[in-house]
Formats: structure tokens, sequence, C-alpha cells
């Protein structure tokens, strides 16, 4: 650390470091380098991403990865925000979220967004269980 950089320069790595692990932590290295590629392309919104959303969000000590993971996902069900899903499935599958109890999230969604956000989300988990080998029984047992 040179001389010139502030407390608030070095808070900022710490801060993407965390991130960075965090993020490693959820979805490997390989779903990391692909939110690390966004920097490519724009390099502060990657940093911010990073930094904020799961250096300052994703690493709070109040709730575990899984907990933060259901309620993610439940936002994005509930925004029609299908194309987010995929990552956060993967990353759900990743902390601990079962098979059963995603299936569950979705079911619970569709009372409260309305089925079609919940069949489109649905159709996103199927998808992501295909890619994974997860198959689940008629009754939404894996």
């Amino acid at each position: 650390m040179n001389k010139e950089t502030t407390k608030a320069e070095t808070t900022n790595k710490e801060r993407y470091e965390q991130g960075i692990e965090t993020l490693v932590t959820m979805v490997g290295k390989e779903g990391a380098g692909m939110i690390e590629e966004i920097g490519t392309f724009f390099p502060d919104f990657a940093h911010t991403l990073i930094a904020f959303g799961f250096g300052d969000l994703y690493s709070r000590p109040a709730l575990d990865l899984k907990q933060r993971e259901m309620i993610t996902l439940t936002s994005l069900i509930t925004q029609g925000a299908t194309e987010q899903l995929p990552f956060h499935l993967n990353a759900a599958l990743n902390v601990g979220l079962s098979p059963e109890e995603i299936m569950e999230l979705v079911l619970h969604c569709a009372g409260y967004a309305g089925f079609p956000k919940a069949c489109g989300a649905l159709n996103v988990v199927r998808e992501v269980f295909k890619q994974r080998n997860i198959v689940v029984s008629p009754g939404g047992q894996a």
C-alpha cells in the first residue's frame, strides 16, 4: 500500500476481496469468473457488484448463504427476473438448498407473485436441474 492509498480505498479493496471469497463459496471459481468477466466491459459495475453485492450484502453474519439465496430467489421470481435465476439457482444448490426446497419456494411464490411468474421460474428451474442431472419425481421429490 503506498502513502497515497486512503482508508476508503483500503476498505473498498477489502470489501471486494470479501466479495470474491463469498462469491467463490457460492458458485465456485468458474461462476465468479462469469461475474468478473463483466469487468472487461464495465469494470466499475463489476467492482460494485462484487464489493457491494457479495462483500457487503451476502457476507453479513445475521443470515447464512442458504437463507440469503432463498430471499434472492423469491425476489427474482416476484420480479419476473428469470434471466438471473440460473446463476442464483446454482448458487442456492451449492450452499445447501435442496431441490425440494426450491420447488416449494416456487410453489409458494405462485400464491404471492402469481402463476405466470412462478411458471416462468419453474421453466428455469427445470433447465438448471436438467443441467445438473437432478431428477424430480412427479410428487416434487428429487
